[in-house]
């Protein structure tokens, strides 16, 4: 990491600046931009549901991919592990997950998703999906399979994970 942070470093001079690329052609700020009104989209069904973002993430991760590790759901979720073991907390108070001693590891937790947890998060799937659909208004099938495929190769670019 710090041979990277010295290699980037050393080329800053080459790169453009922030203000000459300008915000509306920086990828980054876009996808914050991007991701921030998704989520305030789905705030209101969300609280209505009593559910936060990482609780939503984390029911949206488990619905796909049953019983991981705690770890391996805050990759998933894109949550810190601080706050996604609050959510978690909540969530199994809720009766929404369920956390499990790893079959191969005792020292290991994993949470899956119970029935009413998966009730919940499907209550809250159209509101997901009519925004999914929203955000590619006007954009072929075509240019939604290419926009997601370049997205793909920039996470394998920088993911620090396997998974």
């Amino acid at each position: 990491m710090n041979e990277i942070r010295a290699d980037i470093g050393s080329k800053a001079e080459s790169y453009p600046r922030l203000g000459e690329i300008g915000l509306s052609n920086f990828a980054p700020y876009l996808m914050n931009r991007i991701m921030g009104r998704y989520n305030a989209n789905l705030r209101h069904d969300m609280a209505r549901l009593g559910l936060t973002t990482p609780k939503m993430r984390s029911l949206a991760v488990l619905s796909v991919i049953d019983s991981l590790q705690i770890s391996e759901l805050a990759v998933f979720a894109v949550v810190e592990q601080s706050t996604l073991s609050r959510a978690l907390d909540q969530l199994a108070q809720d009766g929404l997950i369920r956390r499990e001693t790893d079959p191969n590891d005792s020292r290991v937790t994993r949470v899956a998703i119970t029935e009413a947890g998966r009730a919940t998060f499907e209550r809250l799937w159209p509101t997901m999906a009519a925004a999914y659909s929203r955000m590619f208004r006007g954009i072929s099938d075509a240019e939604r399979t290419a926009f997601v495929a370049t997205l793909q190769k920039m996470l394998g670019n920088i993911r620090q994970h396997d998974f």
